[in-house]
């Protein structure tokens, strides 16, 4: 093992480096929006429009990264998909036109979408697959909790412009290291029509099962949860309690910083109290509506700082216990493909449920933000129980299978 781990260490380490990028990518936009919003004289509604574009792009790499490593290979998908992050980065940093900045973000989409896909496939084939896996989005963490902090930072002298031109240039010398450390591999032979016959049968199948669709459901309130809260909650903390850019900024880093820390901390203390997989997510659910009813019910700015930061320490294990679970919903045949529908739904609540909280705050208010989130927590909490009927039994429950 550690002759492999030398050997590998490299690519590894850029793996994790990578996963900081795409971190700081999604932590950054937050920040950014009411740069934007005064930028291009739109209102939240028209800027949200975004999200469904950056969606579009990252569900549009779930369908090709397959074929991409299949014909092409780890180090040259690798080198793709950063280079279309970095371009995308790069034509933001000359500040398009809106419609043109619209499409930008479907090429941003797309790249991310490609780094993800690509890397998990990389380190699943490697030894110890599941620890290598389970840092690698821990630092997913690491760039989103820093990406307010230096969005904050470099708003203070640049315009918002120039965080997108960072973001693409410390993405060049990672698409070099990759190069250098990964080896040219050959593909697979593609596969037959047989093989993608039976692919398609699978989903169809997959796509018809009550349990899936509840799961797939259920992350897509998720996500759209945990970025409504990182996108907008810069903006509630300005304009309802006044909080300083740079204040508000480190309340929203402080709330990846939690989503961060769940992950690491929830399931080994679950494990030792002898909780299920789905007896803790019900605990992180209670945790979630209780933080977002104190942001909305409790007066004061410390305490919606307070409460983003629990807020996002309990949604923190939701997601990869969803993931864990995800084989008791179906049977053994089904499960790569319903996992793959899962994340691939979660997607479309990441884009509907941000844009409907920034057209319900421009038509309302930024008040409204901590209610439509309690609203989403108490629909993850039913939408949850409904999941838990339908699963079949496991023989070990253990809170600790969520890693």
């Amino acid at each position: 093992m550690s002759a492999l781990r030398r050997e590998f260490w490299a690519p590894v380490a850029l793996s994790y480096v990578t996963f900081v990028l795409v971190g700081l990518s999604s932590g950054v936009g937050g920040v950014l929006l009411p740069a934007q919003i005064d930028d291009y004289g739109l209102d939240k509604a028209t800027i949200g429009t975004q999200f469904f574009a950056f969606s579009a792009g990252f569900m549009l790499s779930g369908s090709t990264a397959g074929p991409l490593i299949h014909r092409l290979g780890i180090r040259a998908s690798l080198i793709l998909g950063g280079g279309t992050f970095a371009l995308a980065g790069l034509l933001t940093a000359v500040r398009p036109p809106f419609l043109a900045f619209l499409v930008i973000q479907i090429v941003a989409g797309y790249g991310t979408g490609i780094f993800e896909s690509v890397l998990n496939a990389y380190l699943t084939d490697l030894p110890g697959a599941t620890t290598l896996l389970n840092r690698l989005h821990a630092f997913f963490g690491v760039g989103a909790l820093l990406g307010p902090l230096l969005a904050t930072w470099i708003l203070t002298f640049l315009p918002w412009t120039a965080v997108w031109l960072v973001l693409a240039l410390v993405c060049l010398p990672l698409l070099i290291g990759f190069y250098l450390t990964l080896p040219a591999r050959e593909a697979p032979p593609p596969a037959t029509a047989e093989e993608h016959a039976e692919r398609s049968g699978l989903l169809a199948t997959a796509s018809r099962q009550p349990a899936v669709l509840l799961g797939a459901v259920f992350l897509a309130v998720y996500v759209g949860l945990e970025i409504s809260v990182g996108n907008w909650g810069f903006s509630f903390l300005v304009d309802e309690h006044g909080q300083s850019g740079l204040l508000a900024g480190y309340t929203v880093s402080g709330y990846w910083l939690g989503l961060t820390l769940g992950r690491f901390l929830i399931s080994p203390i679950a494990t030792r109290l002898g909780m299920t997989a789905t007896g803790m997510t019900f605990l992180c659910l209670a945790g979630v509506t209780l933080s977002t009813t104190l942001a909305w019910l409790v007066p004061g700015a410390v305490m919606a700082s307070v409460s983003f930061v629990l807020l996002g320490f309990w949604l923190g294990p939701i997601f990869p216990t969803t993931m864990a679970v995800a084989p008791r919903l179906t049977v053994a045949r089904l499960v790569p493909t319903a996992i793959g529908l899962i994340n691939g739904v979660s997607v479309i609540g990441g884009a509907v449920f941000p844009w409907l909280a920034g057209a319900i705050a421009q038509g309302i208010g930024a008040w409204t933000l901590p209610p439509f989130a309690v609203a989403l927590a108490l629909l993850q909490l039913v939408i949850w129980w409904l999941v838990t009927t339908r699963m079949a039994p496991a023989a070990s429950t253990a809170a600790s299978s969520s890693s």
